[in-house]
């Protein structure tokens, strides 16, 4: 029987290998996975590479090399992602077989990138590893939750159902993102159309009114030494306002590097008006979509809770998920547990206990992501309304003060003439 020569990846994080006898590789991968661990890698001991018998393989960087092309692909936009998924379940959904699909893309994807993964993929299920241990290769790509909904279908042997709720689940979270974007991408361009408007004037324009006035040698008034003071900050002294920008930033690094860093900063954007709420609903939504989703492909709420503690991206709430998951795991239910950490509103909850007590969870979870969605849509609305006005009113308020500035150095020239002319 053929010996096979493994390395693999212990739940301690360690690296293991050794010697296994299986009937083939595929057998290898399944025992390697059972008994040790992820398998790293896996070649029949007549093709490893020469070393004495009984001497360990060295667990240098080489070990943990991956298939031909896999390094070339770091990261796909998520309309790459969203449109590999639904390619490989159009073809999966047709009928043919997962290395038929696979070998379908790597002829039909032309963008290098499509088409490297595709092709790391296919050379994967090649190798004798199943769809879902090749996705985590790429941790950049395919987030851990992407990975079990495939896993899970590959168990229940409805991969290509799996598929088609994955390309729905990625539509629905680039809406659902797209559409807070684009409530804040007008007020993003007022505010830099007006910061160059009012930098010009304040550069170009204020330096040739205000410095009539200085030599007339009338006494200015104290709004137009301000201005001129801010004008000479300004062109004078730009580069430290650089410089501020720049420790600032690093500072913010510094101090949202450690996990209470991040949470503290998280914390304070998860209650800042306005922006807030939109952060708010859109987490509602995508938690419920999420939650749904897994729960619908067989995934238990436990591990469905697991993968959705990363899915906010804010530390704050990273730790209310824990705590909510701790708490069901100790017998709580999962709407008594939110409830008692209080990030989810008062009637998100009882919609979820209803789901609960109904035993239609998934069902109504779907019903709770489609209210909150369409709720997001009423608070993007209201928000794009609120911002618009007060960017112009600021703005027209800097407007504002720079030509009383003046206005009130001319004032004060007329009427110094008119006191010499007397």
């Amino acid at each position: 029987m053929p010996q096979f020569r493994y390395v693999a990846k212990g739940s301690d994080g360690k690296l293991l290998d050794g010697v296994i006898t299986c009937n083939d590789r595929a057998a290898a991968i399944r025992q390697v996975e059972k008994e040790k661990g992820f398998p790293i890698k896996i070649e029949p001991i007549s093709t490893a590479a020469e070393s004495k018998p009984g001497k360990k393989e060295e667990t240098s960087p080489a070990v943990d090399r991956r298939p031909a092309a896999a390094g070339t692909v770091q990261k796909l936009s998520h309309g790459q992602l969203h449109l590999f998924t639904e390619q490989l379940g159009h073809l999966l959904t047709s009928g043919m077989t997962l290395d038929e699909a696979l070998g379908v893309l790597v002829k039909r994807m032309k963008h290098p990138k499509l088409h490297g993964i595709s092709r790391a993929l296919h050379q994967a299920l090649v190798d004798g590893r199943s769809l879902s241990q090749a996705l985590r290769e790429y941790p950049k790509i395919f987030t851990p939750l992407y990975v079990n909904m495939i896993a899970a279908g590959e168990a229940s042997g409805a991969l290509a159902e799996i598929m088609r709720r994955l390309v729905t689940y990625l539509a629905d979270v680039k809406s659902l993102r797209d559409r807070v974007q684009q409530a804040l991408v007008y007020p993003a361009i007022l505010v830099f159309a007006g910061s160059i408007l009012i930098g010009v004037f304040m550069v170009v324009v204020v330096p040739q009114l205000t410095g009539f006035f200085v030599k007339t040698g009338q006494e200015l008034p104290k709004a137009t030494k301000i201005l001129l003071g801010v004008n000479h900050a300004i062109t004078h002294y730009w580069w430290a306002g650089i410089l501020v920008v720049i420790g600032a930033r690093a500072l913010f690094q510094v101090g949202t590097r450690s996990r209470e860093g991040r949470r503290a900063w998280d914390a304070f954007v998860w209650k800042v008006p306005l922006i807030s709420i939109l952060l708010r609903y859109r987490y509602y939504a995508q938690f419920a979509r999420t939650l749904a989703t897994l729960m619908d492909n067989g995934v238990t709420l436990l591990r469905a809770l697991e993968l959705l503690e990363e899915s906010s991206g804010n530390e704050f709430i990273r730790q209310k998920m824990i705590a909510i998951r701790a708490a069901v795991m100790d017998g709580a239910t999962l709407s008594a547990a939110a409830d008692e950490h209080k990030i989810f509103p008062e009637l998100y909850v009882d919609m979820m206990a209803v789901g609960e007590q109904a035993g239609r969870f998934g069902a109504t979870m779907h019903s709770v992501a489609d209210i909150y969605e369409r709720e997001l849509d009423k608070q993007v609305r209201i928000v794009s309304t609120l911002i618009q006005p007060l960017i112009l009113l600021g703005m027209a308020a800097i407007v504002g003060l720079v030509v009383y500035a003046i206005l009130s150095a001319v004032f004060g020239m007329t009427t110094g003439l008119r006191s010499r002319i007397h």
